[in-house]
């Protein structure tokens, strides 16, 4: 009976694998610690493999399994569309028993973990874990980034996802409105984390009108306090309603589906969560109520390409310039998607397959 469930479970994850054109899922276990994580390795056509490391309350295995291969195939397509020679993986880490449940010896297993995929996958810092968390990881593996500073590293990347998700929004202005002048746009953001916060200071001094919104208040407040006639705090289901210009997800994905989109009151939607919408037939119904939706993995790629110049060892400046990228490509999909009457997902992924196509044919030459 045991050996039949264990055929079903492995069938069934071989079932997601080709379903989503998965090339590797590594399961990593380590009791003392009480390390339980997973590995996903998407596409490596364009290099090794390169994602961040989430640590989350998942309520099962299967969620997080899922989760690792959705955020995986965002990432090769954050990599093509950003132009920096990686593929796209990303790990998770299953908590032993609570979130906040860390330890250095658990990342250090991290690290071993990571080093035994040789080269094949870089990690780092996504939600739930920090960049001091990976100092320990890269006592133990050379294939860590985005560490602090002090420690050698490139630094926070929240900073440039932030500027990442500014310039998406000027292409975005521009293309709406005919100028990329933020100044009198009324922005709302649902999630002021550490990207959401940056976003908020950033386009306060650009001169937007703010509606904020997260379950943390005194994060709320802090944004508030820096400029009250400008910002408005709501809830994170009034949000969603709210009229805007732009509607900026900073929190977790998923937030447009099916069942909410007819309430949207927003001209574009712009942010820096990973995976907004449920499901690709989102982008055709948003496309629909002509609300314009920036593909994430575009627009949230700043922070990607900051830790793709620490490995290629760019200096911060060099990065600072490759994610202005950003605008022209946005603008290209906008473009894309607008004269092929397709959804704005639909264009940005055919600018990924174009290019892993390209790029694989050249990789076919026989150097010797």
């Amino acid at each position: 009976m045991e050996e039949n469930r264990t055929e079903y479970v492995m069938k069934d994850i071989f079932a997601c694998m080709e379903e989503g054109g998965h090339e590797q899922v590594t399961f990593f276990c380590h009791g003392k610690s009480g390390l339980r994580a997973i590995v996903a390795i998407h596409d490596s056509t364009l290099g090794p493999a390169l994602g961040g490391c989430r640590m989350i309350p998942y309520s099962t295995t299967q969620e997080a399994l899922d989760d690792v291969l959705q955020l995986s195939q965002g990432m090769t397509r954050k990599c093509a569309l950003a132009d920096v020679d990686f593929g796209g993986g990303k790990m998770v880490i299953l908590p032993d028993t609570s979130p906040t449940e860390k330890s250095p010896e658990l990342f250090r297993a991290v690290g071993r973990f990571v080093s035994s995929l040789q080269g094949r996958f870089y990690t780092g810092t996504d939600m739930g874990t920090s960049p001091e968390d990976f100092i320990h990881a890269a006592k133990e593996s050379k294939y860590i980034v985005g560490l602090p500073e002090y420690y050698g590293g490139s630094g926070d990347t929240s900073i440039s996802t932030a500027m990442g998700v500014l310039q998406g929004m000027r292409a975005t202005a521009q293309y709406l409105y005919g100028s990329e002048s933020l100044e009198g746009k009324v922005v709302a953001i649902q999630g002021i984390g550490k990207v959401g916060a940056r976003l908020a200071g950033l386009l306060l001094a650009e001169g937007a009108e703010l509606i904020i919104a997260d379950v943390h208040l005194p994060s709320c407040l802090i944004i508030q306090r820096m400029s009250p006639e400008s910002v408005e705090i709501t809830t994170t289901h009034k949000i969603l309603e709210t009229p805007c210009d732009f509607l900026v997800p900073c929190a977790r994905g998923g937030i447009v589906n099916t069942s909410n989109i007819h309430r949207f009151q927003c001209r574009a939607i712009i942010g820096s969560a990973n995976n907004q919408l449920e499901s690709d037939e989102c982008a055709d119904l948003l496309a629909q109520r002509e609300i314009l939706y920036a593909p994430d993995y575009l627009v949230n790629a700043g922070g990607l390409i900051q830790v793709a110049m620490e490995i290629l060892q760019k200096t911060k400046e060099c990065a600072e310039e490759k994610a202005r990228f950003i605008y022209e490509m946005l603008l290209l999909v906008y473009k894309r998607a607008e004269q092929h009457q397709i959804s704005t997902c639909q264009a940005a992924n055919e600018i990924v397959e174009e290019r892993l196509e390209k790029i694989a044919d050249i990789r076919r030459i026989y150097l010797g």
